[in-house]
């Protein structure tokens, strides 16, 4: 990478960073690394401006008025919109983070389990490039380590802003924490609207795609199922 290359993706990592972001991760003793901008992408200038092009006459072609005050900077902003959208593909999942704990295999840490949610999520299906959102829940039962509960956050929002599917996400999430952390369970609900279904086609205006995965403990335990199923209804009640 040249570096004029390397100072315009800086640029784009800057643009798309949440105000103060920055300053949170250099100060949470979790943190080691910009975990969610370790692989940034390389675009280069040309290739921007090719990208506005393309839009732009697509747009164009489909019956935009390119030449008005709102719209004359649409292309621009759609093509760095996307590319803030699929951010996901400069986080690195594995540089998760993980503590011991006290837990050595008792029987109180193989029936605790650990719930966080609802996390809000955005993604984008990579069959038609529409958005669908939602809210995930994602819970553990400890066994040698545990994770800080942002990780958990910060996880899905890795995987999610990616061109995925529901199914694969929730897989994703699932066997990732069941890798890193090889506890007793893992356990992820995802619940979300699909634009590709509401805009087009069968036009499902209020349905709404519910997906569970289920490792270790909570596939053999009905009963763990149910309680955390209970907990994630009753978060977005």
């Amino acid at each position: 990478m040249s570096t004029e290359e390397k100072h315009h993706t800086e640029d784009l990592i800057r643009e798309v960073t949440p105000p103060g972001d920055a300053d949170i991760e250099s100060t949470d003793p979790e943190e080691t690394t910009a975990w969610e901008h370790v692989r940034p992408r390389s675009i280069t200038d040309d290739q921007w401006r090719r990208f506005e092009g393309s839009v732009a006459e697509m747009f164009e072609a489909f019956g935009m008025d390119l030449d008005t005050t709102g719209t004359r900077a649409t292309p621009g902003r759609f093509v760095r919109a996307l590319f803030e959208a699929t951010a996901g593909y400069e986080g690195d999942p594995k540089l998760l983070t993980t503590f011991p704990t006290e837990c050595h295999g008792g029987p109180d840490c193989s029936i605790s389990q650990v719930i966080e949610g609802p996390i809000p999520f955005f993604a984008l299906c990579e069959h038609h490039a529409f958005p669908f959102y939602g809210v995930a829940h994602v819970a553990y039962v400890a066994h040698e380590q545990i994770i800080g509960i942002s990780k958990l956050t910060r996880l899905v929002r890795v995987y999610a802003r990616r061109f995925t599917v529901q199914e694969r996400l929730g897989q994703q999430i699932a066997d990732h924490l069941n890798d890193v952390m090889q506890p007793h369970g893992v356990a992820v609900h995802l619940q979300a609207a699909h634009l590709c279904t509401q805009m087009r086609g069968v036009r499902e205006e209020r349905s709404r795609t519910s997906t569970s995965f289920w490792r270790g403990n909570y596939e053999r335990d009905p009963e763990m199922r149910r309680e955390f199923l209970a907990v994630a209804q009753q978060s977005r009640d």
